[in-house]
């Protein structure tokens, strides 16, 4: 193979990827979690990589081909802490790394909530909505999303790369797109509350902002001194915007195109566009097409509306809460990636109603293990608080969803108030 130097990442080629400024090929070689790898083909992943392989050593990277040398990159996140060091050490106590991924029971949800949404969508289709079904599939639709294609598409299902594959579609089958959610939420993993790179930080700007810019920032509006009030209606249309958007055509997320560093301009997510067309097609027949058949146009409408309208804040307002809390870190850069990772992160609740959220209530658990499914995340929640607490490191926890929906409001409250930013 051509040993080639590159001065800059931008220069890379995208069948290559570069981690610690030495560049792989993705070619010639059988990753095994599959072929998701070429989404970041043509960048520097040195975040990404120890992010989603938290338990592999330096060796895993040697049945990569090594095609050349990457000059600059950036190295702001630090790694192997002690802090790192102990956690990865007390959580393989409790979950070893080759059996982190669903349990039994986390399957038997996963085939609940499928045959839920299927049995539902039968009916809405077959003999038309009504508020109680739209009401039903709107949760049915928010279940697929928070627990279904979210561990799917972070390949912690199985070590099976062709069901993570699979089940990751679920995310088209609620309005959605595998491969715009992939480039937004890897990219929002690896620099969380990074207001330059992380895409969830802007990705509702200007009507709402979650970062605390100072009093001068021109991304402070008018209008965001009332977010507090219009956020949750807001939140409403996120199925909407979801629908209506023209990035499926392009392949690209546009705030990962618009705010982030990481280019996911390659011949591997152009050549997801197709299926993703006729899937947004299929859901578009499924959702709202079929209401036409059984209704006049105003009725279908409502009813296609009301659905979505369920949907969107089943999903969005546990999401909201995640990273947006008082006291929360929001200048995380320039740190130890793991200590950011708690610190721009929360927890709330316990295993019953991770049941619901897909385990997302497990903020802090989720980000520093992304790759695990999230059916682990209550029996290490304790040792990750221990092993936090040792190190002095701030553990955010509130004991009910409420409780962490009130720290929510207040927090998009004070950074709305002029007088109160910094």
């Amino acid at each position: 193979m051509i040993y080639n130097i590159y001065k800059y990442e931008s220069e890379l080629p995208d069948n290559t990827i570069a981690i610690d400024g030495v560049v792989y090929s993705l070619d010639d070689w059988e990753h095994p979690g599959g072929n998701q790898i070429r989404l970041f083909g043509g960048n520097d992943v040195s975040v990404q990589y120890r992010m989603i392989h938290a338990f592999h050593g330096e060796d895993t990277r040697k049945v990569m081909p090594v095609v050349g040398k990457l000059l600059n990159y950036n190295k702001d996140y630090t790694f192997d802490s002690e802090f790192e060091k102990e956690l990865k050490e007390e959580v393989k106590k409790i979950v070893l790394p080759h059996k982190m991924y669903a349990t039994p029971g986390f399957k038997y949800r996963v085939l609940l909530y499928c045959s839920n949404y299927v049995i539902l969508m039968y009916y809405y289709v077959i003999y038309g909505a009504n508020f109680k079904l739209c009401t039903l599939l709107g949760i049915a639709e928010a279940l697929i999303g928070l627990n279904v294609q979210h561990d799917a598409n972070h390949g912690a299902i199985s070590r099976k790369p062709f069901w993570n594959d699979i089940l990751g579609y679920g995310a088209d089958l609620i309005g959605g797109n595998k491969y715009l959610w992939l480039q937004q939420h890897w990219t929002h993993h690896a620099f969380t509350n990074d207001n330059i790179r992380d895409p969830d930080a802007k990705s509702m700007e200007p009507f709402l902002i979650f970062h605390n810019y100072n009093a001068e920032s021109p991304n402070r509006k008018y209008i965001t001194k009332y977010q507090y009030i219009y956020m949750i209606p807001l939140f409403s249309l996120y199925w909407l915007s979801s629908i209506f958007s023209s990035e499926i055509f392009s392949g690209l997320q546009f705030s990962v195109n618009e705010y982030s560093e990481i280019n996911f301009k390659n011949s591997y997510i152009q050549s997801k566009i197709g299926i993703s067309i006729i899937l947004r097609l299929l859901y578009l027949y499924l959702k709202c097409f079929s209401q036409f058949y059984h209704y006049d146009t105003t009725t279908a409408m409502i009813y296609i509306i009301f659905s979505s309208f369920v949907s969107s804040l089943m999903l969005a307002i546990p999401f909201s809460l995640s990273h947006n809390f008082e006291n929360v870190e929001r200048f995380p850069s320039r740190i130890d990636w793991y200590k950011s990772q708690v610190e721009t992160s929360c927890t709330y609740g316990g295993k019953y109603i991770g049941y619901l959220c897909g385990g997302l209530n497990y903020q802090i658990e989720h980000h520093l293990f992304p790759r695990m499914s999230s059916a682990w995340y209550p029996y290490i929640q304790e040792t990750v608080m221990n092993v936090c607490k040792k190190h002095k490191i701030r553990y955010a926890y509130y004991p009910t969803f409420l409780e962490n929906f009130k720290s929510t409001i207040k927090y998009v409250s004070s950074i709305s108030d002029i007088k109160k930013s910094t």
